[in-house]
C-alpha cells in the first residue's frame, strides 16, 4: 500500500547504485547530526551552540575550547553558501536546455542559496567566529546537495513523470518557505545592535507560537523543492534536514540552556 503510493509520488529510483546509496547516506547522516545536537555536540557554526554550552552561572568559563584555525563568522557563512549558489547558477550554462520541472528545480535551488548569501552580506549581524574545518565541510555538503539535486533532475528528464504531479504544490510551498524564512531572519537581525552579544527573546511574526519559526519555514522551503523535484535524493535530504533542525532546537524546548530559561513554552518547528 505505502510502496504503491510512493511509486506514484516519486520518480523511479536511479539505476545507479551510487545515487541510491548517496540518498540513503544523506538521510542517515543528517538524522545522526540531529541526534548529536540533542546530546550537546553542536556544529561550530550553529546559532544555538554558544547559548547551550554556557554553564549554569551564565558565564563562558565552561565553553568548549576550539581547536584549529577559525575565521570570522561572516566570512565563514559566506563561504558556506556561495559555492552552492554558484553551482546552481552554472547549471544554466552547463545544461542550457531543460523541461519545465528541471528549470523550476534549478531555479529554486539557486534562489535558495542566493537568499542565504544575500542575508549573510546584508541582513545578519555576526560577532563570533567559525572553525575552518566546519566551514569547509558544511560548504561541501551544500555544494554537493546543489550539484546532485540538479544533476539528478537532469537525468530524470528522460523518464516518465510520477503519476501524481506535486510540482504545483511545491511552488507555493517553496515561495512561502523562502519568504517566511527571510522575514523571521530580518526580525532576528533587528534584535541586536552593534557590539551587543546578549541574548534577547525574539518578538513578532510566529515567534510567539514557535521557538524557531525561521527553521519551520526553512523546512517548508526544502519540502517545496522536494515536491518540485519528486526524486528520492531530494526527499532524503529534506527529511534528514528536518530531523536535524527539529532536534537542534531541543535544548531550547527543554530549557537545557540556562540563558534561555525565560523562553516560554512553545511548539517545535
Amino acid at each position: 500500500m505505502v510502496l504503491s503510493v510512493l511509486q506514484k509520488l516519486v520518480y523511479p529510483p536511479s539505476a545507479s547504485v551510487v545515487m541510491t546509496a548517496v540518498s540513503v547516506i544523506t538521510f542517515l547522516s543528517f538524522s545522526h547530526g540531529g541526534w548529536m545536537e540533542t546530546r550537546g555536540k553542536h556544529l561550530q557554526y550553529s546559532k544555538l551552540k554558544d547559548s547551550v554550552q554556557k554553564n549554569t552561572t551564565g558565564d563562558d568559563t565552561n565553553k568548549k575550547k576550539r581547536k584549529g584555525k577559525v575565521v570570522q563568522s561572516k566570512v565563514g557563512m559566506t563561504v558556506l553558501y556561495t559555492p552552492a549558489f554558484l553551482v546552481g547558477l552554472s547549471s544554466f550554462i552547463l545544461f542550457p536546455l531543460g523541461d519545465f520541472r528541471f528549470n523550476l528545480l534549478r531555479s529554486a535551488v539557486t534562489a535558495h542559496f542566493f537568499k542565504r548569501v544575500f542575508e549573510v552580506l546584508f541582513v545578519h549581524k555576526y560577532s563570533g567566529s567559525m572553525d575552518v574545518e566546519t566551514m569547509v565541510s558544511v560548504s561541501l555538503t551544500y555544494s554537493f546537495f546543489s550539484a546532485i539535486t540538479i544533476y539528478n533532475q537532469h537525468v530524470m528528464q528522460s523518464l516518465p513523470e510520477p503519476a501524481i504531479d506535486l510540482k504545483y504544490i511545491g511552488i507555493p510551498m517553496f515561495l512561502l518557505g523562502i519568504v517566511g524564512n527571510f522575514y523571521h531572519h530580518y526580525l532576528l537581525s533587528k534584535l541586536r545592535t552593534k557590539g551587543d552579544k546578549q541574548y534577547k527573546i525574539p518578538q513578532g511574526g510566529l515567534f510567539s507560537l514557535v521557538i524557531c519559526p525561521h527553521y519551520l519555514f526553512e523546512i517548508l522551503g526544502f519540502f517545496g523543492i522536494s515536491c518540485i523535484s519528486q526524486t528520492l535524493y531530494a526527499f532524503s535530504f529534506t527529511m534528514g534536514s528536518t530531523f536535524y533542525l527539529m532536534e537542534g532546537v531541543t535544548p531550547l524546548e527543554n530549557g537545557t540552556s540556562p540563558s534561555l530559561k525565560i523562553f516560554p513554552k512553545m511548539s517545535r518547528p
